[in-house]
Formats: C-alpha cells, sequence, structure tokens
C-alpha cells in the first residue's frame, strides 16, 4: 500500500471534453505557477485534441503553448496523449514523422507521453513508445477500455505484458467512455498488478456516473495514479473532481498527501472560467448530467454529439435512437472496436448511414473501407467473410502493420510548406493539418504574433526529471 499519484487533467482533457478544448493559454497562464506548487505527479496538457483546436480555433502555435507553459512549471511532470501511429490526427503516418513527432514534443519539454491505440494494436504503439524512451522521456501505454463478448480481464492483461515487453514504463487503462465498472476495476488492476512490474494508472470520465466509485476500487487494488480534474471543470464527460478524491483518501493509506487549500485556489480561478463558458454557450449542461445509454450503446460523449449534429443536418433527429440501437451491431460486424477516435466516427458514420439510407452498407465511407482493408490495424476478432464482401468486394485485406506501407513522409512536408518555415515544429505542424497548419502559418505573417512577452528558447528551459 502506498500513497496515490494525482495526475490533474485541467490543462487538457478536462476543457477537451467539457467547452471543446477551447480554453486559451492566456487563460492557462497566471495559474502555472500554483499549478506547480500543488505536488501533482503530472499535469496533462498537450496533445489529444488540443493540437488541432491551438490552430484551428484559437490562431495559436501549440508548440508555443507548450514552451511557455514548460516554463513557467518547472517542477512538475508535463504530459501529453499521442494516439500512436495517428500522432495527433485521424490517419497513420509514416515511422520519420512519429519519431520526428516524439523528439520535437519532448525537446520542447514533454516528460512523459501517453500513447494509445484506437484498435490496441500494439504494432501500431511500438515505434512511439521506443522513440520516447530512446529520447529519455517515460512512455506510458494506454489500454483502451471496452467491453464486448470477445473482451475480459485476460484480454486486457495479454495486452499490458505486451505492451510492458515493448519498452513501456508504466501502463494507463483508458477508459474513455467511463464503461469500467468498480468490481471489474477491482479485479483488473489486481491482475495487472500480478502480471507486470510497471506503475498502473486510471484515466475515466464521469459520463456514465461510475468512475469516481471505480477509482476507488481501483485504488484499493493498487492502482498507483488516478487522472482527475480540478472541479470547475469535472465531472459530466470530464474526470472526477480532484479535490473530492483527494479529500476522500486523507487518512488513509493512501494518501495524497496533496494540500486541499492550495487545491481550491486552483478552484478559483478555473470557477470564472467555467461560468463565462456557461454563458457563452460553450458548456452545454447536457455534458454535465449522467448518460446511462453510455453503458447501454457504448458511446463516448464526444461521439454522441457527432451523432446528433450528423443527423441534425439531415433533418433527422427522429432517427436517434435507431442509430443508438444500430452503433453496437455495426461495431460486431466490425471486429469489436472500442469506440474512441478513430475508431468512434467509422462505426458512428456507417451507423448512421445504415438507418439513413434503409439498407445496411448500402453506403460505405472510404474510412470504413479502409478499417476493413486492414489499414487502420488489426481488429480485435476478425470480421465474418460476407460482411467484408460486402463492404470492399474482392479487394485484398492486409495482415502488415499499415505503417510498413508508408513510405517517409518527413521530406515530402517540408518541401511542401517550406515557404511558411520559420521553426522545425512547423513541418509537424502542416504534416498533421495541412489546410489548418497553412491557414494559421498566414495569420502569423500577417500580424503581430505573440502570447508571452519573454519567450523562452528551447535551450533555456528549465526541464524536471
Amino acid at each position: 500500500m502506498s500513497k496515490v499519484k494525482i495526475t490533474e487533467t485541467i490543462l487538457r482533457d478536462a476543457h477537451q471534453s467539457l467547452i471543446a478544448t477551447r480554453m486559451k493559454t492566456e487563460d492557462m497562464l497566471p495559474i502555472l505557477e500554483k499549478l506547480d506548487a500543488v505536488g501533482y505527479n503530472a499535469l496533462e496538457m498537450w496533445g489529444g485534441a488540443t493540437f488541432d483546436s491551438c490552430l484551428r480555433f484559437l490562431n495559436e502555435d501549440p508548440w508555443e503553448r507548450l514552451r511557455i507553459i514548460r516554463k513557467r512549471v518547472k517542477n512538475t511532470k508535463l504530459q501529453m496523449l499521442l494516439r500512436g501511429q495517428n500522432i495527433l490526427g485521424y490517419k497513420h503516418y509514416a515511422d520519420d514523422v512519429v519519431q520526428e513527432f516524439v523528439k520535437r514534443s519532448i525537446g520542447n519539454g514533454i516528460d512523459i507521453i501517453r500513447i494509445f491505440d484506437a484498435l490496441n494494436d500494439v504494432r501500431n504503439i511500438k515505434t512511439a513508445i521506443e522513440t520516447t524512451v530512446k529520447e529519455g522521456a517515460h512512455a506510458q501505454a494506454a489500454i483502451s477500455y471496452t467491453t464486448s463478448p470477445v473482451h475480459n480481464v485476460g484480454t486486457y492483461v495479454d495486452l499490458a505484458k505486451n505492451m510492458e515487453s515493448i519498452g513501456a514504463n508504466s501502463i494507463c487503462i483508458k477508459d474513455m467512455s467511463g464503461l469500467l465498472t468498480p468490481y471489474v476495476a477491482y479485479e483488473l488492476v489486481s491482475e495487472l498488478k500480478k502480471a507486470v512490474k510497471v506503475p498502473i494508472e486510471l484515466h475515466s470520465h464521469c459520463t456514465s456516473g461510475l468512475a469516481s466509485m471505480m477509482y476507488l476500487k481501483g485504488i484499493e487494488a493498487g492502482a498507483d495514479i488516478i487522472d482527475t480534474a480540478i472541479s470547475p471543470f469535472s465531472l459530466g464527460t470530464s474526470q472526477p473532481p480532484t479535490e473530492s478524491m483527494v479529500a476522500t483518501l486523507q487518512g488513509t493509506p493512501y494518501d495524497t498527501g496533496l494540500d486541499i487549500g492550495i487545491l481550491n485556489e486552483v478552484a478559483e480561478h478555473f470557477a470564472p472560467l467555467r461560468e463565462k463558458a456557461i454563458e457563452s454557450g460553450l458548456l452545454n449542461p447536457k455534458v454535465l448530467g449522467v448518460n446511462i445509454k453510455t453503458l447501454t450503446y457504448q458511446v463516448p460523449g464526444g461521439m454522441l454529439s457527432n451523432l446528433v449534429s450528423q443527423l441534425k443536418a439531415q433533418n433527422a433527429l427522429d432517427k436517434f435512437d435507431e442509430v443508438l440501437k444500430e452503433v453496437p451491431r455495426v461495431r460486431e460486424d466490425l471486429g469489436y472496436p472500442p469506440l474512441v477516435t478513430p475508431t468512434s466516427q467509422i462505426v458512428g458514420t456507417q451507423s448512421v448511414l445504415n438507418v439513413l439510407t434503409g439498407e445496411r452498407y448500402k453506403m460505405v465511407p472510404k474510412e470504413v473501407k479502409a478499417y476493413v482493408k486492414g489499414m487502420y490495424g488489426k481488429s480485435t476478432v476478425p470480421m465474418k467473410e460476407d460482411i467484408v464482401k460486402k463492404i470492399i468486394g474482392e479487394e485484398e485485406v492486409i495482415t502488415t502493420r499499415p505503417a510498413d506501407l508508408i513510405k517517409p513522409q518527413l521530406e515530402v512536408i517540408r518541401n511542401e510548406m517550406k515557404e511558411y518555415l520559420e521553426q522545425e515544429e512547423d513541418v509537424l505542424s502542416h504534416g498533421l493539418f495541412p489546410q489548418v497548419a497553412e491557414a494559421f502559418f498566414k495569420f502569423r505573417q500577417t500580424k503581430k504574433y505573440k502570447i508571452d512577452s519573454d519567450y523562452v528558447n528551447m535551450e533555456e528551459k528549465t526541464h524536471p526529471a
């Protein structure tokens, strides 16, 4: 039994889950030193949708955000979320791009990279893990947690062993839909602690109302770290509140040692930002409730809102319940993928089309065809032959690692965007989001772009171990 560590998600997943990743760097700046003083295990503050959102909606350079936060956070580790071979995009990239992205992320200040694959195909996280370890940072492999007739505790134990064998320094159970129930969590963490020697971290969302209870049972089973969000941006589709979990564990063998008083000061900074988000309509009260349909249909919060917007666009919101029922059927047809980016979009869009056309797989998007061909990796179980034939006909299904078919891309990208190049990181921004990055580069050229008056160069950074 030992003290539980806390990873704070306020600078990344908390606002990604509740306000579509719209928190600006300037909103973070005044509280960074206080966050650094709390004593967190890590601050999750980069990756996921933050990169795209910075460029697309906030006219910010995500690399500069990282450097600015690194300059002010001198004692706490900085953590990011990476989609394995997808990096932060929605398709696979060549190994040279993955390697360069990981190197630049660490070089600019990241200490811990949480690396996952939507299909739990370990081949798709291997390059990122090996590069992270080689660059001297902490590689955390994440299990994309889901339930199905073919997923069980043994499945995840085998997966964790595989992850440890390729160099993972820790393992996260990434429960993106809030599906992990408390007693299953107890069993899963207990078995993982026997099977692997690296620390175990729990990540969940309060979408189904189970996360806080699940954390507690996971901690009792030996979980080392939990992900929480400071209270103004907690609950709903976000994480359990940091203060509540700290108070729950006080005076027990798991006591985090964190000071509720300092946490309250942090909360006081973010409380007005929450109110502002509610007033502007950015924070929809609907995402703050418990959605028990998550347990029935396994649809994460972000996917629910996507389905609603797709149906609204077709004036077919009355078909919502029908689409929800179709999602598990499509998921079964596609070999039970966990529903997380990009597989949640793949399954969701196909479910909408199946319902709207009145015939299953009459219309099939190119992403679904690519998935069935094996271009995203290996499905949990093989897909039925008749489904494969219906979707891709006689086309060949690949069995190799998808990235093995992608030629080196870095120099090609560099040549495509050389007129905008101001820093090496720009090549990667353009590689992931070409049109969005180009629009930002043009904005940067025509306007005085500066967030931080005492901007810091990479060489001058203070970088904790």
